[in-house]
């Protein structure tokens, strides 16, 4: 089994040293724009690091997940199945912590930058987003045939780690909600 290091390092050094960068300057330009069209200054900052925030904390995940593997591939449907051999192999951490961060970045920008519902929906209204994501993603594995298992569990995994991720942004979102 190669470590993380070796399989996703290429990834997370070009996330760092291009992705952050890049993501910061469409972040001035994009408030510099917003402002000249007559944005407030506040709102123009709220939306533009919320929207570079989504795309730079998500791309590097995506990148990684529909990397092509040597695997068999395969679909498991049934809920909690896979995530029970999951547990029981050793590839715990990095799956389960993976996986709940797919799609934490859209989960903590998504309620700053749109009115999703009131306020105690929002996490639950963040899950399904999330898990239409995700039911994208685990398609595309099972399509292109990458060598990965497509699983519900995968599914529910991501979601819930966007609905997490929702809640520690609440101090944003929250003052904005009915």
């Amino acid at each position: 089994m190669t470590s993380i290091a070796e399989r996703y390092g290429p990834v997370i050094l070009i996330t760092l040293l291009l992705g952050v960068p890049l993501g910061a300057l469409a972040v001035a330009l994009l408030v510099r724009a917003r402002v000249r069209s007559g944005w407030s200054r506040s709102w123009a900052w709220r939306a533009s690091i919320s929207e570079v925030g989504m795309l730079v904390g998500t791309a590097p995940w995506l990148w990684m997940i529909l990397t092509p593997t040597g695997g068999a591939g395969g679909l498991q449907l049934v809920p909690l199945r896979d995530l029970l051999d999951v547990l029981r192999g050793g590839d715990t951490i990095v799956q389960l912590v993976g996986n709940l961060l797919a799609f934490a970045a859209v989960g903590f920008f998504l309620p700053m930058r749109l009115r999703l519902s009131r306020a105690r929906w929002v996490p639950a209204v963040v899950a399904l987003v999330a898990a239409g994501l995700s039911v994208v993603v685990e398609t595309l594995h099972y399509v292109l045939q990458l060598g990965r298992v497509s699983s519900i569990d995968d599914v529910l995994i991501n979601a819930l780690g966007a609905a997490l991720a929702s809640l520690l942004s609440i101090r944003w979102w929250r003052s904005r909600q009915g």
